[in-house]
């Protein structure tokens, strides 16, 4: 190939890294193979991303690219909780379907690096727990639910990745256990009557003497019924 790099050469360059990762995932793919197959030398691959470790990093935005496509194309149910469930099969369906992307855009592992990339899909699950939170949906903050769920995500995802086989009950299992944990009413309500019977017990001269114990046994009988 003759004259300067451009930027086609570039996105053949992650392209053909992206077909030798999604060919054998989880293995090491050459820097050599790579430009053996765009036709260009090894100057140029470093030209435009400085390492291996840079082009790799090309290669992960490119996969959040095809993922964050595949979730443009949903539309919201207009309920929260629901659109989490949808999300999180979407999320599970793209990583079985691209093993190779998937184990480079959560399962490579290095301490104090976490790709840019990775923080646009966690920006949508936060817009949404941010939605449940407006409708009162929570028992926890929305930023520690959009965590808890994404952690989980990816959790039961690289399970059945690593297994090679998908496990579609065990992926609902794990989902409603986790939207279970970040909407559990029963352990918020319990919180809620405990505090009111305290409320209750600071102030007996709003309802007066009997009426304020009479209240406080009541609530006291809800916090054993939630529990």
């Amino acid at each position: 190939m003759t004259g300067a790099p451009t930027s086609d050469t570039r996105q053949r360059l992650i392209a053909a890294a992206a077909d030798l990762i999604a060919a054998s995932p989880g293995e090491e793919f050459s820097l050599r193979a790579v430009c053996d197959t765009v036709g260009v030398k090894m100057p140029t691959l470093y030209h435009f991303f400085g390492s291996k470790q840079g082009l790799i990093d090309a290669v992960i935005d490119h996969g959040f690219d095809l993922y964050l496509g595949e979730k443009a194309s949903m539309e919201s149910s207009g309920d929260p909780i629901q659109d989490i469930r949808a999300g999180w099969d979407a999320h599970v369906a793209f990583g079985l379907a691209n093993p190779g992307f998937y184990t480079l855009m959560y399962g490579k592992v290095r301490p104090g690096h976490s790709p840019d990339a990775q923080s646009r899909p966690s920006r949508i699950l936060r817009g949404i727990t941010a939605r449940a939170a407006e409708q009162d949906r929570l028992a926890v903050p929305s930023d520690q639910a959009a965590a808890h769920i994404l952690v989980t995500n990816i959790g039961v995802t690289l399970r059945q990745i690593i297994l090679a086989t998908p496990d579609p009950a065990l992926s609902s299992a794990v989902r409603e256990g986790a939207i279970a944990a970040i909407t559990d009413r029963g352990a918020r309500t319990s919180s809620q009557l405990t505090a009111a019977m305290e409320l209750a017990a600071a102030h007996p001269n709003v309802l007066g003497k009997t009426e304020t114990e009479l209240l406080i046994k009541w609530l006291g009988r809800l916090v054993e019924d939630s529990n």
